[in-house]
């Protein structure tokens, strides 16, 4: 071999490579914890992990699952739409139910965590003719189902409208205060501002309006006023959460924390234009469904849950829906203390005329 270097035998150990070390007995970073994040590879730790009623890094535990799949009685051959794929937790499910025959098309705007759901179901044995995945806001929903050919209707719609564990947990997302990282908050981090970039433009009576319209803020004024004032300054989740706090001296600890939730909140909503989206999604649902089609949808705070219960009740009144539930369905107990972050979802359906 050139440069008098020997081949390799087979016998030949491969370099031993030391994983990264980090403070404490147990890693505590995103980064660091490198047996969640190879899930495939420590199972036992996954499993270990989700007992103590935490999402293991990396990975997403859906929320109601057998409430949705009892509201979409997803049926052997059957046409279906996941508008938010995240790690696909819900769509594993509706692939069951839907075999054989039937199809799912999968969408989502996050270019970072999509084609590793997508190698996760095609390795559980999902290929193009029982899953399809498009990178893309679900407002596109109708385009996209011209697209692929199903410009006559879907039987299946739903929607999971919480954030992701994978994008709140990893800080470089800039989605949680937990841990400090760039101030992103972006589904989509190649398209629009930045939740820094949006905060620098905002003036006080566009942020007030956010805060009061996306989060219920009740100290929505005195807030905005403060945070636009130091809008140069925020550009990582922690100077954020720490300006919030500062902003509010006078409030009790507990509910400075709830302020800096609802805040991060309101900002994530605006950057992504959530809402938009969602009301834009609305208006496409009854032309997207077949007669007799179902939609199921899972909201996590109350500016989400009024726009969806409006549009299923206003389309009841006209005919375009035959059936809605009156009652949200919401986790049990054994589902909020098995995973938390489920605690402030609701689910609400609708099936077509």
């Amino acid at each position: 071999m050139a440069g008098g270097m020997s081949e390799p035998t087979p016998e030949t150990p491969p370099p031993h490579r030391r994983r990264v070390r980090y403070r404490g007995t147990h890693p505590r970073r995103f980064a660091e914890k490198y047996k969640e994040l190879a899930a495939g590879e420590h199972p036992e730790l996954v499993a270990h992990v989700r007992a103590r009623g935490q999402t293991p890094a990396g990975q997403h535990v859906p929320i109601l699952v057998e409430e949705l799949l009892e509201a979409l009685a997803p049926r052997p051959g059957e046409r279906a739409v996941d508008c938010t794929l995240g790690f696909g937790g819900h769509a594993e499910r509706v692939l069951a139910r839907l075999a054989p025959g039937g199809r799912l098309l999968g969408l989502d705007a996050d270019p970072v965590q999509l084609p590793r759901t997508e190698a996760r179901l095609r390795a559980l044995g999902h290929g193009e003719e029982q899953l399809l995945v498009r990178h893309t806001n679900f407002a596109a929903l109708g385009k996209v189902l011209a697209e692929i050919g199903w410009g006559d209707g879907v039987d299946l719609v739903y929607a999971d409208l919480g954030l992701s564990s994978m994008q709140i947990d990893d800080p470089a997302r800039g989605f949680s205060f937990q841990e400090d990282g760039p101030l992103d908050m972006r589904m989509n981090p190649t398209r629009g501002l930045s939740a820094a970039q949006w905060l620098a433009r905002a003036n006080v009576t566009e942020l007030e309006t956010a805060l009061r319209e996306n989060a219920d803020e009740p100290h929505a004024a005195p807030l905005a006023r403060a945070l636009v004032a130091r809008a140069a300054m925020l550009t990582t989740t922690r100077a954020l959460s720490d300006a919030i706090r500062a902003a509010l001296p006078k409030l009790a600890p507990e509910e400075r924390e709830r302020s800096v939730r609802r805040a991060f909140q309101a900002v994530r909503i605006e950057v992504n234009r959530e809402l938009e989206v969602l009301e834009a999604w609305l208006r496409q649902l009854p032309t997207a469904l077949r007669p007799g089609g179902r939609v199921a949808v899972l909201t996590f705070h109350s500016g989400e849950d009024r726009r969806v219960k409006k549009a299923f009740q206003q389309g009841l009144r006209d005919g375009l829906w035959s059936a809605t539930n009156d009652e949200v369905v919401r986790p049990s107990p054994a589902e909020r203390r098995a995973n938390p972050r489920s605690t402030p979802a609701k689910l609400r359906w609708a099936r077509r005329s």
